[in-house]
């Protein structure tokens, strides 16, 4: 393949009608002589012809190999069990909580994990009581805190009008799901979220915010939203400074909500080995 240096910018060489056209890219020599100097890289140019392969450049690391679960509310190979059905040793105030027949009752008191964690997969089962009281937020209220903070709602939502920012699956006080797709009272349900946690520099200073994906009884009912802050019933979301990790909570809200089956999976980027210049298959 020959390769063709131009002083021109701009322009892509691709298959275009069955003819070749320039493609540019700067390449990592360019970038690094242009930034010392305050100019612009000059771009490195080379002739794509109709039906050659294109390759990135781009060499990446192999992906892990992780066994998944038997069924798709399974935890992978690679989860953290939070509970198992059998106890919630992992959970400050587990005690607190009643365990039966492999269900954990919401009572007395929140429970938050032992272990903390930034960006993850949430998996977890649910269920209001079958016996329906109350109305509004009074029905089957709980929630599920991210990293303490970040408040994905869980209520009964079956039938029952309450605000929508705060039914079952919102982003509380922030954003409504797209859907309402609740189970009825006494029904199993499930969450599958996934979250991006935001980030502070030195200074405390939000440089990034955080992201939510939550799927309902296997329905997006949250798409990638970007939260405006913590959660609070009291005033505006807004974000406070904190670490890159910090405990799972379940909230207790006086309504004895059942959960099992919950795992987690901390999530870590992955990174290319190194980067050259793009450059037509060979």
């Amino acid at each position: 393949m020959k390769f063709v240096r131009s002083l021109l910018m701009g322009g892509a060489m691709a298959a275009v009608g069955g003819l070749a056209v320039w493609c540019s890219l700067p390449s990592a020599m360019a970038q690094k002589e242009a930034k010392s100097e305050g100019t612009k890289p000059e771009p490195k140019k080379f002739e794509f012809k109709p039906g050659q392969e294109y390759k990135s450049g781009v060499e990446w690391p192999e992906p892990k190999v992780v066994t998944p679960g038997p069924t798709s509310v399974s935890p992978p190979a690679d989860a953290i069990v939070l509970f198992d059905g059998t106890d919630l040793s992992k959970w400050k105030n587990g005690d607190k909580w009643i365990i039966k027949d492999g269900e954990a009752t919401a009572a007395k008191t929140g429970i938050s994990t032992k272990d903390s964690f930034g960006d993850c997969q949430i998996h977890l089962e649910f269920a209001s009581p079958a016996v329906v009281k109350g109305n509004g937020q009074g029905r089957g209220n709980s929630g599920v805190y991210i990293m303490g903070r970040y408040e994905v709602q869980i209520l009964d939502s079956y039938e029952n009008k309450t605000y929508f920012d705060g039914q079952c699956a919102s982003l509380y006080k922030q954003h409504p799901p797209l859907v309402n797709v609740c189970r009825k009272p006494g029904e199993w349900q499930t969450y599958d979220i996934i979250f991006e946690s935001p980030r502070f520099d030195a200074d405390k200073k939000l440089t990034r915010p955080g992201y939510v994906t939550v799927l309902q009884n296997g329905v997006i009912v949250q798409n990638h939203f970007e939260l405006h802050g913590g959660t609070f019933f009291d005033r505006p979301a807004a974000y406070v400074p904190h670490g890159p990790k910090a405990p799972l909570d379940l909230q207790f809200h006086g309504d004895a909500v059942k959960f099992r089956n919950i795992w987690i999976r901390e999530l870590v980027d992955i990174q290319p080995v190194m980067k050259k210049d793009a450059e037509p298959a060979k």
